[in-house]
């Protein structure tokens, strides 16, 4: 089960969908202040699982139940600096059954402060980034006084066998080459929350 303490972010997507209006709706809303959200560095708007639930209640619109218990979504980090592969992704997942949250990041400084601010239930990181590699962005999280209780997912173009070998040792269990596709991707996910869920 999932802290109390964690605050869960719906994306615009997801808002419209319960408020049944379209994500540029939602994106009005917000910049208007109507509703209580903020930007990620890569633009995109978030919204407060409490302040959805609030905002909901005062214009008489029913809460739905994953809202309610404040469990229902799981957070997703996705890391990758190519944005075409990002977006592609975004969408992979929005399109898919996973009832998950995804907060993005394009680089190894963003993923770790997005990762500190919404501890996740899921990581996938691209293994090359332009600051830090996946290796390098493990190490920081697994610093002595850090608790990642994140599953991990790296997705690779290809990457040295020692490598490999180093992101096993960090407790990565699953790598995934891009070669495989965006489903095989979410494949992963699916098969990690899950386990998540049972643990």
């Amino acid at each position: 089960m999932s802290s109390s303490g964690t605050k869960r972010y719906w994306g615009t997507q997801r808002v419209a969908r319960v408020c049944q209006v379209t994500p540029a709706t939602v994106a009005n809303w917000i910049d208007q202040g109507l509703l209580k959200g903020h930007k990620t560095p890569t633009g995109r708007r978030r919204v407060e699982a409490d302040d959805l639930a609030a905002f909901l209640r005062a214009h008489e619109m029913s809460v739905p139940a994953e809202l309610e218990n404040g469990n229902g979504t799981q957070l997703v980090v996705v890391v990758d600096d190519d944005p075409g592969y990002l977006r592609a992704m975004l969408l992979t997942i929005e399109n898919s059954d996973l009832d998950v949250e995804v907060v993005e990041a394009t680089n190894g400084v963003d993923a770790l402060l997005e990762i500190g601010r919404v501890h996740p239930s899921l990581i996938v990181l691209d293994y090359t980034l332009p600051d830090l590699n996946a290796t390098q962005v493990l190490q920081r999280l697994l610093e002595p006084g850090r608790k990642l209780d994140s599953e991990i997912i790296v997705v690779t173009g290809g990457i040295p066998e020692a490598a490999s070998a180093q992101l096993k040792d960090m407790g990565v269990k699953v790598i995934v080459s891009k070669a495989e596709g965006m489903p095989a991707v979410v494949e992963a996910m699916r098969q990690a929350l899950q386990k998540r869920k049972v643990a």
